[in-house]
């Protein structure tokens, strides 16, 4: 017996095409509401535009998470839709197969999607969100040289200010250059130059600007009048300043991986809330994935229009049902985390009731004969659908009258 029939490549193929365009669509559209908002972040912090791109892939995970889900669900009801409405649906039950057989590869694909997203949520996004923070926290800080901007005046620390006109080559070849410096007795030092390029030392807290083509004036309390020198070329030693570490992976919830989740809900020596928050949390990401376990069920449910139809009212209502037990998943959590419901209680029950849903919509229409679980709904639509219709060609009527 073969592992693959010609049928599962076939349905393979299906799956496949929209599961995954949806994937990159829904994760290009993310990425790109987020970067618009990164890069006007980077700009303000005057960091350098290739932090965006390091900001923007350890997102990547998060998104990821939020788009397979989806992608699955609408992979494998296109799918469906397209064999329901070419009738390749009823000549499959015809031959035998049932909707059982036809699911064997959809549910190969929510399997690994499955296993692939808890990868994600449970390991990899855990860390990849730290280093966004991070990476945040290093461009408000200076860190990543964003300290410096180019055309303003910045302070380096309480005794210096260096303003810098031009900046290119990711900073290596500088132009315009002014300079003020006090030391604590009151010795003040300002150079204007050309140019300026800085300058690494031995010293991880020093660093040296080397400043060319320029004039100094060198000014103390004792000084007649300032002492005024032109040089080609002059070494002027920088302090930077202090930058304080940033904080231990772990502080929010959103950074521990799932052993780390149950090792703190376990551990007693926290506080009862850290421990709601972290068992809360770990629930979230537990539902979530469990959930694309039924995704198949709930597409097939979705994607049989009734006969003689070809109505699309069940892709709209799949986009509607898994955004709200999402939102419902996220009030769970919220809940649980605060103590007022046990996070087992608020985040399983819903789980179970949306399951018995989805279960009860796939008997009806996998079991029952000419079953439609939202035929209701399908009547409905179609008569708003038939009344819009028809006050469209009310008002065309009336415009042409008109005219």
């Amino acid at each position: 017996m073969k592992l693959f029939t010609s049928t599962d490549r076939y349905i393979a193929r299906l799956v496949a095409v929209p599961l995954f365009g949806t994937l990159v669509i829904a994760a290009m559209l993310l990425v790109l509401e987020k970067m618009l908002r990164l890069f006007d972040f980077v700009a303000a912090e005057g960091g350098p535009v290739s932090v965006v791109w390091r900001m923007l892939a350890n997102l990547i995970p998060e998104y990821l998470s939020l788009g397979i889900p989806i992608g699955l669900l609408l992979g494998i009801l296109l799918a469906f839709r397209r064999l329901a409405l070419s009738s390749e649906l009823d000549v499959f039950r015809a031959v035998g197969q049932g909707y059982g057989r036809l699911l064997r590869v959809p549910y190969m694909f929510a399997i690994a999607l499955a296993l692939v997203n808890l990868t994600l949520v449970g390991f990899i996004q855990p860390l990849s969100r730290y280093y966004y923070e991070e990476l945040r926290f290093e461009l408000r800080s200076g860190a990543l040289g964003a300290s410096i901007k180019v055309g303003e005046f910045t302070s380096l620390g309480q005794r210096m200010t260096m303003r810098i006109e031009e900046s290119r080559d990711n900073g290596t070849r500088l132009s315009g250059m002014f300079v003020r410096a006090e030391n604590r007795e009151g010795q003040i030092v300002s150079v204007t130059a050309k140019n300026g390029q800085f300058l690494a030392t031995d010293d991880p807290d020093t660093i040296i600007l080397r400043l060319s083509n320029g004039v100094l004036i060198h000014d103390a309390p004792n000084y007649d009048q300032p002492r005024v020198l032109s040089f080609s070329s002059h070494d002027l030693p920088i302090d930077l300043p202090d930058i304080a570490a940033f904080r231990q992976r772990g502080e929010k919830n959103l950074e521990y991986t799932i052993p780390e989740l149950v090792r703190v809900g376990l551990d007693t020596s926290r506080t009862e809330t850290q421990r709601n928050e972290s068992r809360a949390n770990f629930h979230f990401r537990m539902v979530e994935v469990v959930m694309m376990l039924l995704m198949p069920l709930l597409a097939v449910a979705l994607a049989i229009p009734p006969k003689r139809s070809n109505s699309a009212l069940g892709v709209f209502l799949s986009i509607i049902m898994i955004v709200t037990y999402h939102k419902v998943n996220q009030y769970g959590e919220d809940i649980g985390a605060l103590g007022i419901v046990d996070p087992i209680i608020a985040l399983w029950v819903p789980f179970f009731v949306f399951s018995a849903l989805i279960i009860w919509m796939y008997h009806m229409v996998a079991h029952v004969p000419g079953g439609q679980p939202i035929g209701a709904l399908e009547k409905g639509f179609s008569k708003f659908g038939g009344v819009f219709k028809g006050l469209l060609n009310f008002n065309r009527k009336r415009a042409n009258v008109n005219d």
